[in-house]
């Protein structure tokens, strides 16, 4: 009486064991992610190493989940080689636990300055590990380290307009 049902059971069963398994090994392989693909923020530097931000206050007004602070300050005298303009962002943090990872601080940006890159943010086990400063999120020097540099641009060093999406 069971046995049509058991047997189609079994059938569909053992068809699934040679079918490829969707699940990837992760640490061993890593999967590919789409070309549209928004992660971790990065506060973008010049070719000659300065910051961009100019603590205009854009990419945080265009955040919707209020994710982003900044306190901007003046540039003093000698550090032109520091920063690009004369008002600079002295404290940039945002809040990994509220960012939705919409893209808008990217887009509200005049100068370039905050863009979302390749990697997706790490897991940790408190609260305040969550909340990522701006030594946290600016690229690294593209003098002093060209390779962590090109490694951290990802695809935007092969396509400076952008992430290589737009047609």
């Amino acid at each position: 009486m069971y046995l049509p049902a058991i047997f189609k059971g079994m059938v569909i069963t053992f068809s699934h064991i040679f079918k490829k398994r969707p699940t990837i090994n992760y640490p061993e392989k890593k999967r590919p992610f789409s070309p549209v693909f928004r992660g971790l923020q990065i506060l973008n530097r010049d070719e000659e190493g300065r910051e961009k931000c100019t603590a205009c206050g854009l990419c945080a007004v265009a955040c919707p989940a209020e994710a982003i602070t900044m306190e901007a300050a003046e540039r003093q005298p000698g550090e032109e080689h520091l920063y690009k303009e004369e008002k600079y962002a002295a404290k940039y943090e945002i809040n990994m636990l509220r960012c939705i990872f919409c893209g808008f601080c990217e887009e509200a940006c005049p100068k370039d300055a905050i863009y979302l890159s390749e990697t997706f943010a790490p897991s940790n086990f408190q609260r305040k590990g969550f909340i990522y400063g701006k030594d946290d999120l600016l690229i690294p020097h593209p003098v002093n380290e060209p390779e962590a540099f090109a490694k951290a641009r990802g695809s935007r060093a092969r396509h400076p307009e952008g992430h290589g999406n737009e047609h």
